[in-house]
């Protein structure tokens, strides 16, 4: 069916590749999202230490910011397909070096295998960002990644209930089953046909870190306020996944509702991700997404107010809310910013995938610190109130427009 259409620039072409993708994402994400929820509770129970945790799972970000430099100079002629395809079988080889783990856990096994996971997380932003900056027009790009954002989001809502099910029938199960999930999702991408072959058109001569560091380094003078917000909501997201899985079991303890914890975080996404794309804003991004992020900070500090079980949901759950509205926003600033670099986006594609890998190596340590001298709860309320002042800064003095150096933009390829 999806052979007939031709794939343009018209709303439906672009809807279905959209779908598509966004199928292959669920499940993708979905196995990961049950690696997720386990992960950092395997960890700290083998380490003993929540700050041991930390700087582990902070290690994957280590490995990612590598690629992050790298990659922009190795994807000479890759398309969305092939970096998909890396990605899926990164996604496979993570779970599998865990289980190589359980018997007698150790540093090394676990970093090696944090190693695997932050590559894998690489490819797939390069393929998101190769994707929407390629396949998708500009007054549709905040839509589009509203809806691959509601993908994403439904799975990590599934998948920390689904890990608690199956962590009762024991951990090999449970890596298992999301070992299946990511071979489903590659099944999906192999029979999608050549639905997303547009190769990237670079030109390389050298990998050369310190090149892509003075790239990165001219185009920060001119984005900074959005790479600032993207580090802020990987902070956040860090919080949630490291020291949020922990409080959701300490949650779930006391109350079948407390497992709904880190669930209540993604859950809306679900919907929000639809009422962005409904809204089909186009101009006024950054100040509506520092507004929204404003919002998510209040509530996230609220959590301290109480430690009543709805109260906790309630106030994560809006929380949450406002943070739906900001990703897609965000992520429709990066790809206007990508697509008006023509052939040397791949650098700002870099360079944003390292906001959140940034995020992800400072996040895991900083929860783990806090929670060890503050307690777990107090984690959220210092992410909270840090927010807060952040981005009421950045909503003073971000400017209307990020304008980008055209002119010795077009001069990199010719060094």
């Amino acid at each position: 069916m999806l052979g007939r259409f031709n794939f343009g620039f018209t709303k439906d072409a672009v809807w279905s590749k959209v779908i598509t993708l966004s199928l292959v994402l669920f499940f993708v994400f979905l196995g990961d999202a049950i690696l997720s929820f386990w992960v950092p509770n395997l960890i700290q129970e083998s380490l003993k230490s929540a700050a041991a945790m930390g700087f582990v799972m902070s290690f994957s970000s280590v490995i990612g910011l590598g690629a992050d430099l790298i990659f922009p100079q190795l994807l000479q002629g890759a398309t969305v397909r092939k970096l998909l395809l890396v990605s899926i079988i990164t996604g496979i080889l993570f779970p599998v070096a865990l289980l190589g783990g359980l018997s007698k856990p150790t540093v090394v096994i676990f970093l090696y295998a944090m190693a695997v996971w932050g590559i894998f997380y690489e490819f797939l932003g390069f393929a998101n960002q190769q994707f929407v900056a390629d396949s998708v027009p500009l007054r549709m790009r905040p839509g589009a990644w509203g809806v691959l954002r509601v993908s994403r989001d439904l799975a990590y809502f599934l998948g920390p209930m689904l890990a608690g099910w199956l962590l009762l029938r024991g951990e090999m199960t449970t890596a298992v089953v999301a070992i299946v999930f990511v071979i489903i999702g590659l099944m999906i991408l192999l029979f999608s046909g050549k639905m997303h072959d547009r190769p990237m058109e670079i030109d390389i001569k050298e990998v050369n870190f310190v090149k892509e560091l003075e790239h990165w380094k001219v185009l920060f003078k001119h984005v900074w306020p959005i790479i600032i917000l993207s580090i802020f909501l990987g902070l956040i997201d860090t919080v949630f996944w490291t020291t949020g899985a922990i409080w959701t079991e300490h949650l779930a303890r006391q109350s079948f509702w407390g497992g709904f914890f880190l669930p209540f975080y993604t859950l809306p996404a679900l919907f929000m991700g639809f009422v962005v794309a409904k809204w089909g804003i186009f101009k006024g991004k950054k100040k509506m997404a520092l507004r929204f992020l404003i919002g998510a900070g209040l509530f996230l500090s609220a959590l301290g107010l109480s430690d009543l079980i709805a109260w906790q949901l309630v106030m994560v759950f809006l929380s949450s809310m406002m943070l739906a509205v900001v990703y897609p926003l965000t992520d429709g600033v990066y790809t206007d910013v990508t697509a008006r670099m023509g052939r040397e986006r791949r650098h700002m594609i870099g360079l944003s995938s390292s906001t959140s890998t940034v995020a992800y190596i400072i996040g895991p340590i900083l929860a783990g610190v806090v929670a060890e001298k503050m307690g777990v709860k107090m984690t959220f309320v210092v992410a909270g109130m840090v927010t807060v002042l952040v981005a009421s800064v950045l909503l003073l003095i971000t400017p209307k427009k990020l304008k980008l150096p055209q002119k010795e933009i077009g001069t990199w390829a010719k060094k």
